[in-house]
């Protein structure tokens, strides 16, 4: 028979096993201990450029950054909505009042001034 100081060892061994199984977990989904911010959005990705293009192009347009897409916004009403998404068919289509456009790429200025003209 296994006596109290034996029980007490597996008892610690299994806790520790089972602290690092959990650590090693919440370490994949918590980004801000890794010195990466989460909410620091990328740089130079489609929908910054995107954006900036927007922002050279169309003066009269403001153009909001969120994680997943742009909204844009005219005289602080809402105009349209770009992703870039290439699980989505490249079109556009209507969520309440404001036009969602997705594209697979950044867009060129002849594309853009199109579907922001129909859009207001």
């Amino acid at each position: 028979m296994i006596d109290g100081m034996w029980w007490l060892v597996i008892l610690f061994t299994v806790i520790a096993a089972l602290w690092l199984l959990a650590k090693s977990r919440g370490a994949k989904t918590d980004t801000g201990r890794s010195g990466k911010q989460s909410n620091q959005l990328p740089s130079n990705d489609a929908l910054q450029k995107t954006a900036a293009l927007i922002e050279k192009t169309f003066s009269h347009y403001r153009v909001t950054r969120r994680s997943n897409h742009l909204l844009v916004t005219k005289h602080a009403l809402k105009i349209a909505m770009i992703t870039m998404d290439k699980k989505i068919p490249v079109g556009e289509r209507l969520l309440g009042d404001v036009r969602v456009l997705n594209y697979h790429r950044v867009p060129n200025v002849a594309i853009l001034k199109e579907a922001l003209s129909s859009a207001s």
